[in-house]
């Protein structure tokens, strides 16, 4: 494997790297940090491709050299990238986009990288989406792979679900008041869309009064963000009990302008709380019709609007957090996701050592 280092494929990578040991596989992964009890193959890439790939295709090919997967799996775009490069389809290999590189483009560099997905999808035996919506936009943009779709999952034990009193210890656990809460969790950029938020927040304030929001995680656009945050608004970085601020909250909302499907708001629907979402892959498959509301991206009022009714009604916020729960239960439960990913891996080796 061969993976980013922060956030929700972070996340996704523990939960694989768990199922597959106790499966009794040899598993390693090539990336900044260790994950789990995988061995370590330590690798760095910047986000961004550039001149570096080159020395970033040279180390990851020495490292699958030296420890001879029967199966690569690349999560994201620049391990697809560096991984697809090294490898050239000489082993089984498994494409996990977690959100398409082009999305996060514009212009030349937007056409590039769509010319390279194209051109370098013969270089993976399957690209597994995590979502339905993900193997859409890939096929609408002219990617010919074979597909397989399997939705991300959540460890249902690590993120139950809350009740009222859970979010009445939480909050004194946090030093929170009683006050309506909105939570965001996320990496802070672009991608994730929490300035769109900050841009809907004086309307949620103006429709309840006493509202506030706090912003769970860091990353680049920290500094601006803060520097323009309307009253209500609390950044908290980093946390490492997130279940601690879901079940905390009202509401928890996800503004995103793409994704593949998100990890924090499958966290959020298992902790049972209403959600409320940007229209982009995989929102709508997880949340479905009763689990909260999904508006469309860059859309600020609507998102205003669709948080405060649930700040202002605590009961509608409460049914639609348990249908959430139900949801997760039923779509995103993490060992029925081994399960599949485990099939599909080895299929990808049969078949490819087949023919």
């Amino acid at each position: 494997m061969a993976q980013p280092g922060e956030y929700g494929v972070v996340t996704v990578l523990e939960g694989l790297v768990e199922d597959q040991v106790r499966r009794g596989w040899r598993v390693g992964v090539a990336g900044p940090v260790p994950i789990g009890p995988a061995r370590h193959l330590p690798w760095t890439a910047g986000r961004a491709p550039g001149p570096a790939v080159v020395g970033e295709v040279r180390r990851l090919s020495a490292l699958v050299r030296h420890f001879e997967p029967d199966v690569v799996h690349l999560h994201s775009s620049k391990a697809g990238l560096a991984g697809r490069l090294a490898i050239r389809g000489r082993l089984p290999t498994i494409l996990q986009p977690h959100a398409w590189s082009f999305l996060a483009l514009s212009g030349p560099l937007a056409a590039a990288s769509l010319w390279w997905e194209r051109m370098a999808v013969r270089w993976a035996d399957t690209v597994l989406c995590c979502s339905e919506a993900e193997r859409r936009r890939g096929v609408a943009a002219g990617i010919r792979g074979s597909w397989c779709v399997v939705a991300n999952p959540v460890d249902l034990d690590r993120y139950p679900a809350g009740s009222d009193a859970d979010r009445q210890a939480a909050r004194r656990e946090l030093g929170l008041g009683a006050a309506p809460l909105a939570v965001c969790v996320g990496r802070l950029s672009a991608q994730k869309g929490q300035d769109l938020l900050l841009r809907a927040w004086p309307r949620v304030r103006h429709e309840v009064p006493a509202a506030e929001l706090v912003l769970v995680g860091d990353g680049p656009a920290r500094g601006e963000l803060e520097g323009r945050k309307p009253p209500g608004v609390r950044f908290v970085g980093r946390q490492q009990r997130v279940i601690a601020w879901l079940h905390a909250a009202d509401v928890v909302v996800q503004p995103s302008r793409y994704e593949g499907l998100s990890m924090s708001v499958l966290e959020a629907m298992a902790s049972a709380r209403s959600i409320v979402a940007s229209d982009v892959e995989g929102m709508a498959e997880a949340i479905g019709e009763d689990a909260g509301a999904i508006v469309a991206v860059e859309d600020a009022v609507t998102l205003a609007r669709e948080v405060s009714r649930r700040l202002a009604d605590p009961s509608r916020a409460s049914r639609e957090g348990l249908a959430g729960r139900a949801r997760a239960e039923q779509n995103h439960d993490l060992r029925r996701w081994g399960e599949a990913v485990a099939g599909l891996t080895a299929g990808v080796r049969r078949a490819h050592v087949g023919g």
